[in-house]
């Protein structure tokens, strides 16, 4: 049978953040709130997700602002485009949704980067936090990304140089070549299913966010984030934390490994067959790892 499913909109400062709530918030499980990857990308291809309500757990998505559903703002610069301002919109959700007291949050790749820096924080209603192939330093994750793209066919690897270097990276060939990287590192499931292709179509329409924080690719980074790390900070986190990666994942170990040295009470694994979307990937596998720790950790 088929979960009952809303979608709204939550008003952010005079902007509108489109959400979609899959399952009962007021069941007695504690919801579970997915933060998008990007930034700039949409909720689409971690929609997966919404399995888990199948368990009786409300699941929330949302799209961040400058995204998918809700509000785009292709006009604004850098100095709008922060951490802060996705803080303040996961707060503000929270609050419209009234489960700022009592919910779970998981964030995939940049939104464990935006979960991560919400749980430093210590908001007194997070129960657990999940954080699904992610980072925990800009740095780490660009020299991880050099390694592997060093292991790239020479002729793909020349063509991103060139492009890089003559600052078009919006040509075919470069994106062709790109290509290559996110076959093996990102979603090893070829054709790419729907809700991944999706979301790579939303980026290319409305690149606003993604350039200018992370850049044009994934392993090219040179937007405002290049230089964000958490890890001085991560002993803050006081909840239960589920970090995983795929074995192929551009997060690799490195990545991943101060989260698991600094968080006090973290838990991690690495998925076996996938990249940076197990969910997509190994979907059984991930959805059912992550449903048994959040039931673990329900309060």
């Amino acid at each position: 049978m088929a979960i009952e499913s809303v979608e709204g909109f939550a008003p952010f400062r005079e902007f509108q953040t489109w959400y979609r709530v899959t399952g009962d918030l007021k069941a007695a499980k504690a919801p579970l709130v997915i933060a998008h990857g990007g930034p700039g990308c949409t909720h689409d291809y971690v929609d997966s997700f919404k399995e888990i309500a199948g368990s009786g757990r409300a699941v929330v998505h949302y799209d961040q602002i400058g995204n998918g559903r809700s509000t785009h703002l292709r006009d604004k610069g850098a100095d709008f485009w922060t951490v802060e301002l996705f803080l303040d919109e996961l707060d503000s959700l929270l609050a419209h949704l009234g489960i700022a007291g009592r919910y779970h949050l998981l964030g995939q790749s940049w939104g464990g980067m935006l979960s991560a820096e919400h749980a430093v924080r210590q908001p007194a209603g997070l129960l657990s936090l999940t954080l699904a192939n992610s980072l925990a330093s800009m740095p780490l994750w660009t020299a991880a990304a050099a390694g592997l793209r060093a292991e790239l066919p020479a002729e793909v690897r020349a063509t991103l140089t060139a492009h890089e270097a003559a600052g078009t990276t919006d040509h075919p060939d470069y994106k062709a070549a790109s290509r290559a990287f996110y076959d093996r590192h990102v979603c090893r499931v070829t054709p790419w299913p729907p809700e991944v292709a999706r979301t790579f179509a939303a980026v290319d329409d409305d690149p606003t966010v993604y350039v200018t924080m992370n850049g044009p690719t994934e392993f090219h980074v040179i937007g405002t984030l290049r230089d964000w790390s958490v890890i001085d900070r991560l002993p803050r986190i006081d909840v239960p934390t589920f970090i995983y990666r795929g074995a192929f994942d551009e997060a690799t170990q490195a990545c991943i490994q101060p989260f698991i040295d600094h968080i006090g009470k973290a838990e991690w694994a690495v998925f076996p067959d996938s990249s940076h979307m197990p969910h997509v990937e190994v979907k059984d596998i991930c959805l059912g790892a992550v449903a048994a720790f959040l039931d673990r950790h329900d309060g």
